[in-house]
């Protein structure tokens, strides 16, 4: 496996719902990626993920690579699956401002 490398995220799931989450610089998750905390260092992200990881509220939290630009994207696309959500149907990140396509 690759080493990751810099600028990073902390993404993970919520627990009761599924969604995908980042941690934001104010220790707390947001479904949004452009409100996450993106560090410089990987040393720094990695003492962040053991603070920040609680399984109370999250699960499978880990550092995910991004491209930092005007908007910060998800360098793999795995990660542009994850933070697009679900893609059996159209639902929830999916849906066009409250009309719903059918699959």
């Amino acid at each position: 496996m690759a080493r990751i490398k810099a600028p990073v995220v902390i993404t993970a799931n919520d627990l009761l719902s599924g969604e995908v989450v980042y941690l934001d610089a104010s220790h707390r998750w947001s479904a949004e990626l452009s409100a996450a905390k993106v560090f410089a260092a990987i040393d720094k992200a990695e003492s962040e993920l053991s603070a920040a990881f609680n399984e109370a509220e999250v699960v499978g939290a880990y550092l995910a690579e991004v491209i930092e630009g005007a908007l910060v994207t998800p360098k793999h696309y795995r990660e542009g699956f994850r933070h697009k959500g679900p893609s059996n149907y159209f639902h929830g990140k999916q849906t066009v401002q409250g009309a719903e396509v059918a699959p």
